[in-house]
């Protein structure tokens, strides 16, 4: 196989110049408007609650407007003691009460913000995991954890405090107003009269912002990849043999600093934007207050009153600079749900028809019929299959290469079929192919005379059971990652497929025998007992067609005969392919096919292709011809 595309090929991400066309467009917002449909009741109430806080709110000033004017004394005027006493009940009531609604509104609004994570996740989550094996070959692990952790929660962020603060501000505006006007409508005037200097530095600060914000957000999925890259334990092994620590540290350093810096450069930016918005603010309260005085020295207005609308003035600008910056709240918080939306939005490669198909046990008959297959994308204007040696010059030229090309043969139920070949043939490309992994770009292949693509997707996952040449454990007990082949299993039949692929008393002699945990990937056991215990998942599993990519590596005497002995037990009765590397797999093999440059140039028994003198007889020549036969 010539191998999956490299890391150039990037299949669904948008470039930087793409995303940089993000804008705050209807069709986005109400995308994001029906992710919180579900939650439409606590946002009513949510609402009722804002609104109920900014109306006990509002009250307080005129609180402070009778106290000056009525409850203490003046010329002309005494005290009121009563009067004096309510006041100061009523200033302790009612923050106690708008703090009781307030606990309620942060209640609903975490009810909400955290119902939108879950179902985001949820979706992304199962979304990610119907994508066709080509996707995560081009994209990094890490920049998908970052999605669906970082910008998920950025996303929470855009409906809980940037929607509860452009309510939360609307409503103390509507009530700070209608209490202003009622009090002084030239006073109310005149403060509005500085908010167009307000509006002049949204729109470039805006920019820039989002800007720095989309900017943040890459750099930290960058800083999150090669934290997934090299403390998993591949990655922190392979740099420790290397000797790569302090290599790896710079690199670590140089991206933490780029996130570091975009992250001040953002609080900055920011800054400035409070800074233009407070001194505007500054400006407009000393000219009300200017001329409020002036007002109340001509009897225009009383003392009360006075302090009671610079009181809601200073109240007043805090919302209306937050609310004509919403937009660019809005648009920083909405980049994470775009982000999102990306990959929500990304076609599923590998799709179950309608009315699919469903084998409850299939005989195991398998046929490719004039098999085509590339790892670029699809096209009709295909040209004929680059030779093998040629593949690598012509693909930047080119940008396209076949993986395959004419391949075409049948496997009868219960048969051994050995794949032969040397690396790049497109082996491993022929397994993936019967597994449903990737579709091919032209011709099919059937399973009892069915189209793989008409069968459903459930039927091809009971049906072929497939060993990779390292197999993959999950950081779990021993019983938990053989029950991922059948999670109903019972202790008994664990203990008979174990048995069966000559693990269980290695596995008895483990500390915690079946509940011993085995480490990330398996890291705790060695090779022969890791692949051992993947078999024993397939004899759970029970398929009547197995894939099989025997290892190459070396591999104790003992451990050798075990997954010998394992493996003829697995294969009997049941259709096999299996990508060979043991004499002993090629002896026991029906047929054999040999594959070079993706396609099939030879095949036959083991004497018919000797006999011939061809690739294989050469091969058998330079890897087979000193090993026992048995």
């Amino acid at each position: 196989m010539l191998g999956v595309p490299p890391p150039m090929w990037h299949g669904f991400w948008r470039g930087p110049e793409a995303e940089r066309r993000v804008s705050l467009d209807r069709a986005l917002l109400r995308r994001v408007l029906q992710s919180a449909l579900p939650y439409r009741w606590s946002i009513g109430l949510m609402v009722l609650a804002i609104l109920l806080t900014s109306v006990t709110e509002a009250l307080q000033p005129q609180l402070v407007r009778v106290l000056v004017d009525r409850a203490l004394p003046a010329p002309g005027r005494s005290g009121d003691l009563l009067l004096l006493t309510l006041l100061s009940i009523g200033m302790v009531a009612l923050p106690l009460l708008g703090g009781l609604i307030g606990v309620w509104q942060r209640q609903l609004s975490a009810r909400v913000g955290e119902g939108i994570i879950f179902d985001l996740r949820a979706a992304l989550y199962e979304r990610l995991l119907q994508q066709g094996f080509r996707f995560f070959t081009g994209v990094k692990a890490g920049e998908l954890v970052s999605r669906l952790t970082n910008d998920v929660v950025a996303a929470q962020r855009a409906v809980t405090s940037t929607v509860t603060n452009l309510v939360s501000n609307v409503a103390v505006i509507a009530v700070s107003l209608a209490m202003m006007l009622a009090m002084d409508w030239r006073l109310t005037l005149l403060a509005f009269l500085v908010f167009p200097a307000l509006v002049l530095p949204t729109r470039r600060f805006g920019n820039r912002l989002r800007a720095l914000t989309r900017a943040q957000m890459e750099r930290n999925a960058a800083m999150t990849a090669q934290l997934t890259e090299t403390l998993g334990v591949s990655g922190a092994l392979l740099v420790k043999l290397f000797g790569r620590r302090a290599d790896e540290v710079a690199r670590f350093r140089e991206r933490a600093a780029a996130v570091r810096d975009i992250g001040i450069e953002l609080a900055v930016a920011g800054r400035w934007l409070m800074v233009f918005y407070g001194m505007t603010a500054a400006v407009g309260t000393a000219v009300v207050t200017w001329s409020g005085g002036v007002l109340a020295l001509r009897g225009g207005l009383t003392t009360g009153e006075l302090v009671a609308f610079i009181v809601y003035l200073a109240r007043l600008y805090g919302p209306v600079t937050a609310l004509l910056n919403t937009h660019v709240d809005l648009a920083t918080s909405l980049v994470s749900f775009e982000r999102i939306y990306q990959l929500l939005d990304r076609p599923i490669e590998i799709r179950e028809r309608e009315n699919a198909v469903r084998i409850e046990r299939p005989r195991g008959a398998i046929a490719f019929e004039d098999v085509w297959f590339t790892y670029l994308a699809e096209s009709s204007e295909a040209g004929e299959p680059l030779p093998l040696a040629g593949r690598e010059d012509k693909w930047n030229e080119s940008l396209r290469y076949w993986a395959l090309a004419r391949v075409s043969f049948r496997v009868e139920p219960g048969q051994l079929v050995a794949l032969v070949g040397p690396s790049g043939a497109g082996k491993t490309t022929v397994t993936y192919l019967l597994a449903r992994l990737f579709d091919p770009t032209r011709g099919r292949i059937t399973l009892d005379g069915y189209d793989l693509r008409d069968l459903s997707l459930d039927t091809l996952a009971r049906a072929i059971g497939m060993v990779t040449q390292e197999p993959y454990l999950f950081h779990d007990t021993v019983a938990a990652n053989l029950r991922y082949a059948r999670p109903e299993a019972t202790q008994a039949e664990l203990e008979a497929a174990a048995r069966a692929a000559q693990i269980h008393e290695r596995i008895t002699q483990l500390p915690q025998g079946y509940q011993t945990v085995v480490g990330e990937r398996g890291y705790r056991l060695s090779g022969g007992e890791k692949q051992r215990l993947a078999l024993a998942r397939l004899f759970l599993a029970d398929p009547p067609v197995l894939v099989l990519d025997e290892a190459t590596s070396s591999l104790d005497s003992e451990s050798e005969r075990l997954i010998q002995e394992a493996l003829a037990t697995l294969m009997r009765g049941r259709t096999t392919l299996v990508i060979a590397h043991r004499l002993s797999t090629i002896l026991a093999a029906d047929r054999i096919l040999v594959m070079e440059g993706g396609q099939i140039v030879e095949q036959g028994t083991h004497h018919e292709l000797l006999a011939q003198g061809g690739l294989y007889a050469r091969l058998y020549r330079l890897q087979f011809a000193v090993e026992p036969a048995a």
